[in-house]
């Protein structure tokens, strides 16, 4: 904000400074009247980001004051783009009522809104969680720019979920990119610090990154902070034994959001402790190409896992989907029993079906009661929260006769909340709007005062006529006129001639030429009820909605429980309809490493592709042999194939049936992936340079339980340099790690590692030709391949034909030329070169005939007429072209 001389502002001008100061971070909106004003920079920022009119105050002085407002009762739509736009916000209100101020009217900031911070449904996504995290470094405030530890916590203000964890430092920051946090809280002291680490938040997880000052990153303080909040004596009974670097994580979360929401946080009622160990881990890369939440392409929800198998019926549903997904389990016994609650709920369809018909009418019960509890609820809520209690005998009702264990621990969860629906009904009217101050919001009938309040004010003519009607008979005056004007307020009015016959209790209140008014004493008790009944029949709406939310309140820590449980049995029941509908089938998740899916189909693919998707097997691990090597042409499937193998892998961890005819998947600790390719400039690493750090991550990282999936290692460099990466990379693994592998490539050399160690296997894609064409058949089958088609695809994808016929020549040559030499290239010296154990030559002297490899691969045993015929054919086809 520009240098301002406080001396020569109003006092409200003063007042606005002086709060700006305090938040020089955030825009404050700065109520006056019936509008929220911005002045100087922040004028600036909302005219450009909301779209609203620039104007100035003090127009005609030297140094006019940019100014942009917005009405009052706008604000809801107009906050979402000011926060959208990755702004803070400070909402500084009237604290009281400006007709008894004396001088200027007292305001105060009651709250700062920030991206970690929304409860409003507005300002939020219901099928996605809103968090807020910390991160604190083991050696926080002893001048160590690194630690091998980390704590990180994280809070969902809107759902009053609250997690911590302590983890090593290389863990970070694929914890994060699942936790996906709008804000994230560091140190201001960068000693503290890596190198350049809010940048790198900001980058690559695209969070707003607030700094705190590093005093708040203390363990013992923040220990206290959570037993003060939770009202306990320590924080064993939450798995914490002792202070350390994810509690002080935790206390500065609850230290910033004292610090903007202001008001009570008793919605946070406990801190959940993760282990990283209970579930499959899944880094940054992974989600990525795996395209768990969103897509590459567009980074859309739609065509990703999520956007395809979220049936969830509720917001809560859809957010615990969510986090099932991006934290599958690592534990036999809970992932059978989820399994085994699917599995009763897609066999018995009504169950399912009326479950599902009853989900759709339940709102959601937890950021409702958020809102309630922390007083920034609105009629419309509580009404939406009865609706949802309403459900509950229902849901009870549909789930007794279930048998397997989590259904019956669920349906024992699901509380009952009658009484509470029966208030909430009672008390608040089914057509009450949005704004508490606007009245009509509580139910005729509820309250006596009310319903006076209200009659004064609707029937106020018909009082005056049965009172003009009354006093005509009590005093015999048939001409005596009951009246009101807004000047003299109500009044009796006798003509002149009358006057003398008025009774003793009518006070004379105005002389007419004509005529004379009086008052009575019933009159001006009408008087005074009727003139501040409207404003006193909104003031006692408002007591009574607020005893009503604090009631309310008072149960928020059931109504969470409650929530999370009917979030399971919605994500448990859209599991089923999708194993139902979808015809999965249910995977026999077990403890030996052997991985056989027969049929198995691509999730996302399969539905686009209105089931026209060609299913394929999958046979890895164990007996079947540690490292798949799939060849073959370009578009025929390999990727597609890969990444489907993973996604089974991944289903089936969070209890879900997947798409399959059968599936036998064994325990997996963790999914890495190596797919794709993408510059990384502003971290300074090239397309090479990525692919090859992801690929080590995976080296050093993968054990025998993970699952593997490379994409064309090598490719980013040139074809001698990427081929000996690829073979000594794929070596290692099947030497080393020994864990379950599938790697796709179109280095046709490396299928002979097939014949040096006994888990290594090749796969290749069936394609058929004739004549100039080539049909992709889109099936994985044993063996390898030596061709890629891709002239082929560059003919498909509309290059030039004089370009395609040179190409053909150029590889004929190349062709020609490689089987007319001695020997091909030596690529390496010997296998097992990483044992550094016993020569043996990778290639012979005379490279052997690829069509003798490939009768050499063919199972004559299992080769039926029609495979007989058409190898026999490709054969043929071979022979003509040399």
């Amino acid at each position: 904000m520009e240098n301002i001389d406080k001396s020569k502002l109003t006092p409200a001008m003063k007042q606005y400074v002086d709060f700006k100061e305090q938040y020089p971070e955030a825009i404050l909106l700065f109520r006056m009247g019936d509008f929220y004003e911005t002045f100087y920079e922040d004028a600036r920022i909302c005219a450009q980001v909301l779209g609203i009119t620039l104007t100035s105050r003090n127009k005609n002085s030297d140094n006019p004051v940019p100014l942009a407002g917005l009405p009052y009762h706008a604000i809801d739509s107009y906050l979402p783009r000011l926060i959208k736009a990755g702004h803070k916000v400070a909402v500084c209100e009237q604290v009281e009522d400006p007709a008894l101020a004396k001088g200027v009217v007292k305001r105060d900031v009651v709250r700062l809104i920030t991206p970690g911070t929304l409860t409003e449904d507005n300002l939020l996504g219901g099928a996605k969680e809103n968090y807020l995290a910390a991160i604190c470094f083991e050696q926080q405030g002893k001048g160590k720019k690194s630690s091998e530890k980390v704590g990180l916590a994280w809070v969902d203000l809107s759902t009053g979920q609250f997690f911590a964890q302590k983890m090593d430092v290389r863990y970070l920051v694929d914890e994060l990119v699942r936790i996906n946090p709008s804000e994230c809280l560091i140190t201001d002291e960068s000693e503290d610090l890596p190198e350049n680490f809010g940048n790198q938040l900001r980058d690559i997880i695209g969070t707003v990154v607030t700094k705190r000052p590093g005093w708040s990153f203390d363990s013992r303080q923040g220990y206290e902070s959570l037993t003060e909040i939770f009202q306990s004596g320590s924080l064993e009974g939450f798995g914490f034994d002792e202070p350390d670097c994810s509690i002080a994580a935790s206390g500065v979360i609850i230290d910033y959001l004292g610090e903007t929401q202001k008001i009570a946080l008793d919605h946070l009622s406990s801190l959940r402790k993760v282990v990283r160990e209970n579930f499959l881990q899944l880094d940054q890369t992974t989600l990525r190409s795996l395209e768990i939440e969103r897509t590459i392409r567009d980074n859309s929800t739609s065509g990703s896992l999520l956007g395809c198998i979220n049936e969830a019926l509720t917001a809560m549903g859809s957010r615990k989907l969510r986090h099932w997904v991006c934290y599958p389990l690592n534990n036999l016994g809970e992932i059978h029993r989820r399994q085994a609650a699917v599995t009763e709920l897609v066999n018995f369809d009504h169950i399912r079906d009326k479950l599902r018909v009853i989900l759709k009418n339940v709102t959601d019960i937890e950021r409702i009661s958020t809102r309630i509890s922390t007083g920034r609820a609105v009629p419309r809520d509580l009404l939406g929260l009865a609706q949802a209690l309403r459900q509950l005998p229902s849901i009870r009702e549909q789930l007794k006769d279930c048998c397997c264990e989590l259904l019956v621990e669920l349906n024992n969860q699901c509380d009952s909340f009658d009484k509470l629906a029966d208030l909430i009904e009672s008390a608040i009217n089914p057509d009450a709007g949005i704004a508490i101050r606007e009245g009509n919001i509580i139910r005729s009938g509820y309250d006596e005062q009310v319903d006076h309040l209200r009659s004064i004010c609707k029937d106020g003519k018909t009082w005056l006529a049965n009172y003009q009607k009354k006093l005509m008979e009590e005093t015999g005056l048939q001409n005596l006129k009951v009246g009101y004007n807004k000047v003299f307020g109500y009044y009796v009015e006798l003509s002149r001639h009358l006057a003398e016959q008025a009774p003793a209790y009518f006070v004379r209140k105005q002389t007419l030429k004509n005529a004379e008014r009086y008052i009575t004493d019933e009159l001006k008790q009408y008087e005074t009820e009727a003139l501040t009944a409207e404003q006193r029949s909104k003031d006692l709406e408002e007591r009574l909605f607020n005893d009503l939310r604090r009631e309310v309140a008072s149960h928020t820590l059931r109504l969470q429980q409650v929530a999370d449980t009917v979030a399971e049995i919605d994500v448990l029941t859209a599991f089923a309809y999708i194993a139902r509908s979808r015809n999965y089938c249910r995977p026999e998740v077990h403890e030996d490493l052997d991985m056989e899916i027969k049929d198995g189909r691509h999730p996302v693919l399969d539905v686009q592709l209105g089931g026209k998707f060609v299913p394929n097997n999958v046979a890895l691990g164990g007996r079947f042999g540690d490292v798949g090597i799939i060849t073959g042409p370009n578009m025929a499937g390999k990727s597609t194939y890969i990444r489907q193998t993973a996604l089974l892998v991944l289903l089936a961890h969070t209890g879900s049936f997947i798409p399959a005819r059968t599936a036998q998947i064994g325990l997996t600790d963790r999914i890495f992936t190596r797919v794709g390719a993408s510059d990384e400039l502003t971290r300074g690493q090239s397309t090479f340079m990525v692919e090859m750090v992801e690929t080590a991550n995976i080296i050093n990282n993968a054990t025998e339980r993970s699952i593997v999936i490379l994409d064309e290692v090598g490719r980013g460099t040139s074809t001698y340099d990427g081929l000996s990466l690829a073979w000594a990379i794929t070596e290692y693994i099947a030497m080393r790690i020994k864990c379950r592998t599938l790697f796709a490539t179109h280095y046709h050399e490396i299928t002979e590692l097939s014949d040096l160690y006994d888990n290594v296997k090749n796969y290749n894609v069936a394609v058929r030709e004739w004549k100039e064409d080539v049909v992709f058949l889109h099936k994985i089958i044993k063996g390898r391949t030596d061709k890629s088609y891709g002239i082929h695809v560059a003919r498909l994808a509309g290059m030039p034909k004089g370009i395609i016929d040179r190409s053909n020549e150029i590889l004929l040559e190349i062709q020609s030329t490689f089987v007319k030499e001695a020997h091909g290239p030596e690529l390496a010296k010997k296998a097992g070169k990483i044992e550094d154990s016993g020569q043996m030559m990778l290639f012979n002297n005379q490279p052997p005939d690829p069509l003798l490899l490939k009768l050499k691969d063919v199972d004559v045993n299992n080769l039926t007429p029609l495979q007989a015929i058409n190898l026999i054919n490709e054969i043929k086809i071979e022979l003509e072209s040399r």
